[in-house]
């Protein structure tokens, strides 16, 4: 089993192994779950997406239709988390 030392600010640093492990790249976020006996669950943060909020988020603002190709960017930048709310 693995340990990390706590700073005197209360922080650690998971290494890197343990990153590549979960997936985790630099500026990505991660969660945290507390379970029974002082125990966390750790995991990658996902971004969550729906259809509704893709759908929405062009609804009103665009004078003509979007092309397909458009559409697959739009798509793929969601899935990609890289959307942001203007």
């Amino acid at each position: 089993m693995a340990s990390l030392t706590v700073t005197v600010k209360g922080q650690v640093t998971l290494k890197r192994e343990l990153l590549k492990h979960l997936g985790i790249k630099p500026g990505e976020r991660v969660e945290f779950e507390k379970l029974p006996g002082g125990e966390l669950k750790l995991r990658a943060a996902r971004p969550s997406g729906s259809i509704d909020s893709f759908i929405g988020r062009h609804a009103g603002k665009l004078k003509k239709p979007l092309s397909i190709a458009e559409m697959n960017e739009i798509a793929a930048a969601g899935w990609a988390g890289e959307l942001h709310d203007e």
